[in-house]
């Protein structure tokens, strides 16, 4: 495994997290939690606080997901950690989410936690295939 690995893994990675997330965010889960939210969301993105999330999910998935999955020459744990990981993160926010704030609901809980899980496990299998295309 080599830095360049790391890296383009980490670009990869970064870019179908992007891509994929915003998409769903804007055509399928931000609907349903302005729904559910209403007023309770703001108008606009904060954009400070968004890129220091994608930056360090982006870390995690690359050590948890990446490293692993470069370090057996596979892209299969990449997918399988990294699931397991947006399954954890996701789970961490939404569920705490609903247990502190009143208007949280079950739907928003089960359908970002799927979400998590599928769009890192992808993203992290994405960004291993890549990764071991260009680095052998």
């Amino acid at each position: 495994m080599t830095l360049t690995a790391v890296l383009i893994f980490f670009a990869a990675t970064s870019l179908t997290f992007l891509v994929a997330d915003a998409l769903m965010l804007g055509l399928v889960l931000g609907p349903i939690f302005r729904t559910h939210l209403g007023a309770g969301l703001l108008d606009s993105l904060r954009l400070g606080p968004a890129i220091g999330f994608y930056l360090l999910y982006m870390a995690g998935l690359t050590y948890f997901a990446g490293l692993p999955a470069l370090r057996d020459g596979a892209a299969m744990p990449a997918l399988l950690n990294g699931a397991i990981l947006g399954l954890i993160a996701y789970g961490t926010y939404e569920l705490t989410s609903w247990a502190v704030m009143r208007d949280w609901h079950p739907q928003m809980v089960v359908m970002d936690m799927t979400w998590g899980a599928v769009v890192s496990g992808l993203s992290a299998y994405a960004g291993a295939r890549a990764a071991l295309a260009f680095t052998g």
